[in-house]
């Protein structure tokens, strides 16, 4: 009995009251031990001895400490898998070596959680590219342009629909609902024949199962992976998406009856549509699939799970009401109105995963504050039935605090990464189960109070400034018509003006010489030197292409946020705090912590120094208030918009630097601005309205004669065109080309624009080089629905991705077909 006492000490870490009491005959009872809130009660066993003498009693009441993790980073703590990616891709090393580094990524990330305690560890949240891509791929639904020949999907056709290839070109690209991860869009249609093509799910959990940790698989849910879809080319727009769900789900059934044989006990279908304006059709499918699924999920414990905002309570009463399912999980950080729903009406029978632990952001969790959401909710859905989570996957924070030598200690005794998120959510849980870490729960409240009293949070001056614009709407004097008249005046460019976005490519050389700079390697004079000459070959290959607007290529910038945060007071900055936010590219999101503002000018010396290279107009190249803010870790001590306002600001100090420095056109890329739009209709109009604000902030003080251009990036923008509009931007640049030229639709639908405006030509994201036909073709369909004397002519983004060995032919193929359009339209005159 002592052994048994010990065993089942030593496997779920219980406490072990040991009684002696009156003889008994009671046997042993118990719950089964793999569910969470287990109790065990050992009753007395009978004595052999005769004399009836007392007898050792042993009681066990536990609660299993129940933790979860909705998915976590992919890239490493090192970036470990962008560079074997690159590598791969450039031909470097193998299949083989890139399947290494990928096996032993997620061996570390299991193991991590298993050693932090999380108890529903995920599996098949590693990708080497994009989740929803994986999905595509399981399903076999490959687009016939990349020849797919019908066996198991590898590399050959997994990355050409990522990125494309000299030949056929990607998939397109959009954002992850509200965040700065992009997904590949799925293209499909009526003849699509799906069939079980890629078996990475299973692989991924047998692979763990190995190494010892039981995981809970996770698939992109049937009904999210379709209203995330498109139309495939050459189909109806309106064509219904989801009435191919029941084409789909025999092969969801294929992927859940070998997850069985494995020996999966739980499965994770990820449905964070859910949380978006869904009609009752829609709502509808969710019921009908997982009725469909139900016999096949039969002996699984089954958990959907949402995030990113509140579930409706339409899509609340739909969830909790589906068949076969055993748990569902909510994001309650963002979703904080979903608790109501909760304390309403959460089914008795179901389990709660509550998504406590902020995944999108990085400030420590207010232990305090969760537990106590957790104690009530408690008390709403039983002790037994309650686990805690992290709000979203962690995909979207940086790895691990640990890694970081940039930070000081009092910031970084604010914050949590990754790795420090897996110990919050276990503190929880253990608190939860009456194992409460003293000293780490005060060590918490500490540090939240030290944030609380910091003077470095709080400027008076910037509050007072940012106080003030409220009661002006900050535009421009005078009409956007009035003004570009006088701009080309002053410019005199020609038909379909041709520019770059601002960046060109980074090259080996150009990193390590600003990775020497920052080390003190190399001194300050050196630097400028090495600088001055990317810019001079920069401008050179620009005016050799015969390009119109030139930019000087951004060689001195690391990142287009993190280069301005830099420079800004308020924000701090990490050594390795890099995000994924598509493929191998990663960010270093800053980190805002206090009131901002700029202590200098941050650009005029570089885009001063360029213009004196050329007398062809240089842009001065800025990052928008609403970019920077969208695209770093935001201080959540205050609303967005505050802080918002705080850049515009310091923003619109540099740009009238900029235009008293000789600089007549100048960039103020808002590229995030469509990506922080909220996930409900009724939230939009609010965000809108002091995101357009903020823009215009940055320019309203200069003349008619600076012209302002804005960029915009791999975002549905049809539906907020009028707030575009309204930015009242001079030129505005925006992806089209991998799109399929979406953004023409609205124009043909009769919206009037009567500013500039640069659709993309082509994809830059791809490493395939476009024709000059193909261009022309492009601009031709533009000049279909746009005026003639508004039509500028661009790449979809900036260049600092790609190589020079493409961007060269590229661009000279862009200048070559707006000069045959040019000469196509003067012989019409």
């Amino acid at each position: 009995m002592l052994t048994t006492a010990k065993k089942l000490s030593s496997v779920y870490m219980k406490q072990i009251s040991l009684v002696f009491s009156k003889p008994s005959s009671s046997f042993i009872s118990s719950s089964p031990f793999l569910s969470f809130g287990s109790s065990i009660s050992i009753f007395t066993i009978p004595s052999t001895n005769p004399g009836g003498t007392q007898f050792l009693n042993l009681n066990f009441q536990f609660r299993t400490m129940a933790s979860h993790v909705v998915g976590y980073p992919r890239m490493g703590p090192k970036r470990e898998l962008k560079f074997a990616l690159e590598s791969f891709w450039d031909g470097k090393n193998s299949s083989e070596d890139l399947e290494k580094v990928a096996a032993d990524l997620r061996s570390s990330i299991w193991k991590q959680m298993a050693e932090a305690g999380v108890k529903y560890i995920p599996s098949n949240t590693f990708s080497y590219y994009d989740q929803v891509l994986d999905t595509t791929a399981m399903l076999g639904a490959v687009p016939p342009r990349y020849s797919w020949n019908g066996s198991e999907i590898g590399f050959d056709v997994y990355f050409p629909m990522a990125r494309g290839n000299a030949s056929v070109p990607a998939m397109e690209m959009t954002k992850w609902f509200d965040t700065n991860y992009h997904y590949i869009v799925p293209e499909l249609g009526p003849d699509v024949k799906f069939c079980y093509a890629s078996h990475k799910a299973v692989n991924e959990y047998k692979e763990a199962k190995s190494l010892g940790v039981d995981t809970v698989p996770v698939l992109v849910g049937p009904v999210s992976f379709l209203l995330l879809s498109k139309a495939a080319k050459g189909v109806e727009k309106s064509f219904p998406l989801l009435s191919l769900i029941d084409k789909i789900l025999p092969v969801y059934k294929e992927v859940i009856t070998e997850l069985k044989a494995a020996g999966a006990s739980w499965i994770q279908f990820d449905e964070p549509t859910l949380v978006k304006d869904l009609d009752s059709h829609q709502l509808r499918e969710f019921s009908h699939a997982y009725s469909e699924l139900e016999s096949s999920l039969s002996g699984l414990n089954v958990l959907i799970e949402t995030y990113f905002a509140d579930v409706p309570a339409e899509a609340f009463k739909t969830v909790t009401a589906l068949k076969g399912v055993t748990a569902l999980g909510f994001d309650l950080v963002r979703g904080s109105k979903t608790l109501d729903l909760i304390k309403s009406s959460f089914p008795s029978e179901k389990y709660l995963f509550a998504g406590v632990v902020d995944g999108r952001n990085i400030w420590a969790n207010d232990l305090a504050s969760s537990l106590s959401t957790l104690q009530a909710l408690e008390n709403i859905v039983g002790k037994d039935k309650l686990v805690v989570s992290t709000s979203c996957s962690l995909l979207h924070t940086a790895v691990d605090l640990v890694n970081e030598t940039k930070l000081d200690e009092e910031i970084k005794s604010w914050l949590a990464f990754a790795a420090q998120k897996l110990v919050e959510v276990n503190a929880l849980a253990k608190a939860l189960a009456g194992q409460r870490d003293e000293a780490f729960f005060s060590a918490n409240a500490a540090a939240r109070t030290s944030r609380k009293s910091s003077p470095r949070v709080t400027n008076e001056a910037v509050q007072k400034a940012a106080a003030s614009l409220k009661g002006s709407d900050h535009r421009r004097a005078t009409n956007v018509s009035v003004r570009l008249e006088a701009q080309q005046k002053k410019l005199n460019l020609p038909v379909l003006p041709t520019t770059t976005i601002g960046s060109f490519p980074q090259t080996l050389e150009l990193r390590k010489v600003r990775r020497e700079y920052k080390a003190n390697k190399i001194s300050g004079e050196g630097y400028v030197k090495y600088i001055t000459e990317e810019i001079s070959k920069v401008v050179k290959l620009q005016e050799e292409l015969d390009i119109d607007v030139l930019v000087h290529g951004e060689p001195e910038r690391n990142d287009m946020v993190e280069y301005f945060g830099e420079q800004l007071s308020g924000f701090a900055f990490t050594a390795n705090g890099w995000v994924q936010s598509y493929g191998s590219r990663c960010v270093k999101p800053p980190i805002i912590y206090g009131d901002v503002s700029r202590p200098k000018p941050m650009t005029v010396f570089w885009s001063s120094l360029a213009q004196s290279m050329s007398k062809r107009p240089m842009k001065g190249m800025l990052t928008g208030p609403v970019t920077i803010l969208n695209w770093s870790f935001v201080r959540d001590d205050q609303p967005r918009f505050e802080t918002c306002y705080q850049i515009a600001l310091a923003i619109k100090d540099e740009v009238e630097d900029l235009e008293k420095a000789g600089i007549n056109v100048i960039q103020i890329d808002e590229a995030a601005l469509r990506e922080g739009l909220p996930l409900r209709k009724s939230e939009e109009a609010f965000y809108l309205n002091w995101a357009v604000h903020s823009f215009r902030i940055t320019n309203c003080g200069v003349q008619d004669t600076t012209q302002i251009h804005t960029h915009m990036c791999y975002s549905n923008f049809n539906d907020i065109i009028h707030s575009i509009i309204d930015m009242d931007a001079d030129v505005i640049t925006i992806e089209n080309s991998r799109s399929d030229e979406k953004l023409l639709s609205v124009f043909r639908e009769g919206v009037k624009y009567g500013a500039g405006i640069g659709p993309g030509v082509y994809d830059i994201h791809s490493p395939r080089i476009p024709s000059a036909e193909e261009i022309a073709d492009r601009i031709s369909k533009m000049l279909a629905v746009l005026d003639t004397n508004i039509l500028w002519v661009n790449p979809d983004c900036g260049l600092k991705t790609r190589k020079y060995t493409e961007v060269n032919p590229a661009l000279s193929n862009m200048v070559a077909a707006a000069k045959l359009l040019r000469a196509q339209l003067a012989s019409t005159k």
